[in-house]
């Protein structure tokens, strides 16, 4: 798995903050993008955890 770079990160926060009318003010920028970062490597951390074939799916919870 690739790493998001912080050009990327700042390119995708551009990006979605267009596609959902959110104005970011300029200095908050850096630490959207710092969080983005952070969310992407504990996602990794996740996403790499191996898991067993033989393991169910949770079941959904509905209330």
């Amino acid at each position: 798995m690739s790493r998001l770079s912080a050009e990327d990160a700042a390119q995708l926060v551009n990006l979605m903050a267009q596609l959902l009318q959110l104005s970011i003010a300029p200095d908050h920028q850096p630490g959207v993008i710092a969080n983005l970062l952070r969310t992407a490597e504990i996602a990794e951390l996740v996403m790499e955890f191996p898991l067993p074939e033989e393991i169910e799916v949770a079941s959904t919870f509905e209330p």
